[in-house]
C-alpha cells in the first residue's frame, strides 16, 4: 500500500492519464473524475471503444491505439475486466516503456496487482483517485 507522500509524487510527477471505461455520460463518476483531473491541467485520454469524443477529447477504442505517452492508467471497468486490461497495459509498457501506474478506481483485482506488480507498475486499488487527490492537496 501506497504512503500519503508516495501517492503525492505520483500525482506531481504524472499529468497523463488514459482512463479505460471513460464515459460520455457526464453524471457518471467514470465522467466527472476524469474532467476533474482535466481541470487541474491533468491531460486526460479516454479509451471507450463506442466514443469519438468525450468532454472534446478524442476517445481511442483500445489503450493499443494511443500514439501519446501515457504515465497513469485509471481503470473504470468491473474487477473482473481489470486483469485483462492490466495485460493489455503491460504489453504497452514493455513495448513503449510508459505506463507507470495503475489506478483501479472499481473493486479490486489481487490478480491484476500480481501483473503489474510484477512488471514494476504500482498498482493502486481500494482508494478512489479523485478523493486521495482532493485529500492530499487541499491546503492546510
Amino acid at each position: 500500500m501506497e504512503t500519503d507522500e508516495q501517492i503525492r509524487d505520483i500525482f506531481k510527477k504524472n499529468r497523463t492519464i488514459a482512463v479505460v471505461g471513460m464515459s460520455r455520460n457526464m453524471q457518471k463518476p467514470s465522467n466527472w473524475i476524469p474532467v476533474f483531473f482535466l481541470s487541474r491541467n491533468f491531460k486526460i485520454v479516454p479509451v471507450n471503444p463506442y466514443a469519438g469524443r468525450i468532454k472534446g477529447l478524442r476517445s481511442y477504442p483500445d489503450l493499443r491505439d494511443i500514439p501519446d505517452r501515457i504515465n497513469i492508467l485509471m481503470i473504470f471497468r468491473p474487477e473482473k475486466e481489470a486483469e485483462s486490461v492490466v495485460r493489455t497495459a503491460v504489453d504497452r509498457h514493455r513495448g513503449k516503456g510508459d505506463i507507470d501506474v495503475i489506478w483501479l478506481q472499481e473493486g479490486r483485482s489481487e490478480a491484476a496487482a500480481q501483473i503489474a506488480e510484477a512488471e514494476g507498475i504500482t498498482f493502486i486499488q481500494g482508494r478512489c483517485m479523485y478523493r486521495e487527490y482532493k485529500r492530499l492537496t487541499r491546503k492546510k
